[in-house]
């Protein structure tokens, strides 16, 4: 890695001060409100002509300045320097970082599994660690997603990140990921995720050391609450326990490297001062965290598995109404008391694809081997279900209630079909032995006798 990419610098962190300063403004898509320095925000104006304290007023544009009000994301900032004080960028090593449209293979319909990826032994940050499963859709015509991992044990220092071509759903597996962004801070630790909005810029800083993960990079319209119709106005996530962070700055002289992703490629810019530098700022395009445990999940109280889409946290529209670009699914602890009831997930064929992950625990459509830091794939309409174990226990089991406990596992789901990189569908964690576990569904039709 040349010199533009990384500086080798050290610098420690305080994990339990850094936590303990960590403050939070609550409520979904608010228009927030945050001064770091009292007086920092301009009355009565966005620009006015000298901002207080000898800021710069600048405007961060999530959406078009067009799009309606209901959908309109944008956030003014008020920041020691305006952010086109860089040197121009240079093009570096995407490393294992892919974009859409994935074309390195064919599509398959195959059912596939993989194993956790484990943490590198040599020095590697969050951007280092970033490793692509693959993805659907064209960033340039922003549609579609990539589907990532990532495996790190270094905090960024001097260097900072944006993506220029998503925005960044962060799912911590393991450690805690502490997000510095220019407009605050805002942690994450397993069973919690984070949001980074397109365009934002910030560092990954690792309180726990050794930290592992998946991301989802959203190439279409912003993730937000899904409808609920007829569920009424309560239940599956709650606005007021997302959060977002309060203003916070740095207001340093030491050289950093402000790397980007455009276009599918990495980039990167020199510059003398910390990009992180926002004293204030007022707005509804805000970097946030939520805390999966808080979901409040929807069953039935009868029979029959409702549909997985009762546990969406997210969803991010495409333009087929009430189909999504991709949706974010959790399977949190729950009971299960449907009467007569094959309570584990149905088998299934499925219009839209779906990736999964496991945060902890077990999954309770598989026995075994689906483990946490792993994750799945069943392409659109490629059959999936319960494994041979998992159907004959539950086919025998006594229906009273039960809880399921320790285990989170979550889902990208998305109207459009997966391709693979060729680092997934060749990486040793996959698992060749996937398909077995359905090999023993045996016959068991009975014909009647005449």
């Amino acid at each position: 890695m040349n010199e533009i990419e990384r500086q080798a610098v050290s610098r420690t962190v305080d994990s339990t001060n850094a936590r303990e300063q960590v403050q939070y403004q609550s409520g979904f898509g608010n228009h927030f409100v945050t001064e770091a320095v009292p007086g920092a925000l301009p009355e009565g104006r966005n620009s006015p002509q000298r901002p207080p304290h000898g800021l710069y007023a600048e405007l961060i544009s999530g959406t078009s300045f067009t799009a309606p009000r209901h959908d309109n994301r944008r956030t003014w900032t008020y920041r020691i320097q305006p952010s086109v004080v860089h040197r121009p960028y240079a093009r570096i090593d995407n490393r294992s970082i892919r974009s859409a449209p994935f074309n390195d293979i064919d599509a398959t319909p195959t059912q596939l599994r993989w194993s956790p990826v484990p943490v590198p032994q040599e020095s590697t940050d969050f951007v280092e660690g970033l490793v692509t499963l693959g993805g659907n859709g064209d960033v340039a015509m922003q549609v579609g997603i990539a589907v990532h991992i990532y495996a790190a044990n270094r905090s960024m220092t001097d260097r900072c990140f944006y993506n220029a071509d998503g925005e960044m759903l962060i799912v911590p597996q393991q450690g805690h990921a502490r997000l510095v962004t220019e407009l605050g801070i805002i942690e994450a630790a397993p069973s919690e995720i984070a949001v980074i909005p397109r365009g934002l810029r910030f560092r990954v800083e690792l309180p726990d050391g050794p930290s592992r993960g998946y991301v989802c990079e959203n190439y279409g319209p912003m993730l937000r609450l899904p409808e609920l119709g007829p569920l009424g106005s309560n239940g599956l996530a709650n606005p007021r326990d997302f959060l977002s962070p309060v203003a916070a700055y740095e207001d340093t002289s030491d050289r950093c490297i402000l790397v980007s992703k455009f276009q599918g490629n990495l980039w990167a810019a020199e510059m003398d001062h910390s990009p992180l530098n926002v004293v204030a700022w007022h707005g509804n395009l805000a970097p946030y965290k939520y805390d999966l445990t808080r979901f409040m999940v929807i069953g039935t109280v009868s029979f029959d598995h409702p549909d997985p889409s009762i546990y969406t946290v997210l969803s991010a529209p495409s333009d087929v109404p009430g189909t999504a670009n991709v949706d974010f699914v959790v399977f949190p602890p729950r009971w299960l008391v449907g009467e007569d009831t094959f309570r584990p997930p149905w088998f299934h064929r499925n219009t839209m694809t779906e990736f999964m992950g496991l945060l902890q625990g077990v999954y309770d459509a598989k026995a075994e081997g689906f483990l946490p830091g792993g994750a799945s794939l069943h392409n659109c309409m490629s059959a999936h279900g319960p494994d041979a174990e998992t159907w004959e226990r539950a086919t025998r089991a006594e229906l009273k209630p039960h809880k399921l406990e320790d285990t989170m596992a979550f889902m990208f789901e998305s109207r459009y079909a997966m391709r693979l990189t060729r680092y997934a569908i060749e990486s040793s964690e996959l698992q060749h032995d996937y398909f077995e576990g359905w090999q023993g569904l045996a016959k068991h039709f009975r014909k009647p006798s005449s």
